[in-house]
């Protein structure tokens, strides 16, 4: 049984750098639309919007760096967790405000003209299922092909 949760490890962690690593790369390409984002979640001041959308792009890389290479994994899981639950709670709330925008996860976002809420199930679906492989890694951070291997068993010997 240990070696299909290492496996599983394995696989949530490069879900969650490609994940991360695609969410990143699309907004870095252009952060004054990553700033216009998170604007429109109505969230931050304005004046701070931008910052944030840089931000979030650029931990959303470093993350996704670190889970590929498999290093710190459980300290990089347990950021990737909360920012799933940052990403959660921004797109709970804006469901709940009867706003209508796309999250801006996989794109440059913006203002929807109808069916959001269909869209919020599925966004907050999707990073629930990240969120849990997140937390899987913070239990379970040893996997196959990671530097923490090499790292821990070198402390262990």
């Amino acid at each position: 049984m240990t070696i299909v949760r290492t496996w599983a490890g394995t696989a949530a962690r490069i879900v969650l750098a490609a994940v991360l690593g695609y969410a990143g790369w699309v907004k870095v390409q252009d952060l004054t639309e990553a700033g216009r984002t998170v604007a429109l979640y109505r969230l931050v001041p304005e004046e701070s919007a931008q910052l944030v959308g840089a931000a979030v792009a650029f931990v959303e890389l470093a993350l996704a760096l670190l889970l590929l290479a498999g290093l710190a994994t459980r300290a990089v899981a347990a950021v990737t967790a909360l920012l799933m639950v940052t990403y959660i709670a921004a797109i709970t709330s804006v469901w709940a405000r009867g706003m209508s925008i796309d999250c801006g996860c996989f794109s440059s976002g913006g203002t929807l003209t109808g069916g959001a809420e269909r869209g919020y199930v599925i966004d907050i679906v999707r990073d629930l299922a990240f969120l849990g492989a997140a937390a899987f890694l913070i239990t379970r951070p040893r996997t196959r092909y990671a530097l923490d291997r090499l790292v821990l068993e070198t402390k262990e010997r």
